[in-house]
């Protein structure tokens, strides 16, 4: 659906009612203007940005990736510290 607004001379533009609502804009609600290729977009921002995000990641098993990351670099750094004791360069 499209709208159409009038610019006025202090460059104010009204967001139409069923715009309004259906993103719940409110007086004093923050909104972000992005300029694409396809032309000049406004999106609404969230009250509390970190309200918002809060749990985001859940679904992303990052903590289980990271601690298998850890322990294959352990276990490359146990190796090399074996080869370097036996060609000693290494002191036990």
């Amino acid at each position: 659906m499209s709208y159409k607004a009038v610019v006025s001379s202090k460059g104010w533009v009204v967001i139409p009612r069923e715009l309004r609502e259906r993103y719940n804009i409110v007086p004093g609600s923050k909104v972000l203007f992005m300029e694409t290729d396809k032309g000049l977009g406004i999106v609404p921002l969230p009250p509390n940005p970190v309200k918002t995000c809060r749990g985001m990641l859940q679904k992303y098993p990052l903590v289980q990736e990271l601690i298998k990351v850890r322990k294959e670099e352990s276990a490359r750094e146990e190796l090399r510290a074996g080869q370097l004791r036996g060609a000693d360069v290494l002191s036990e």
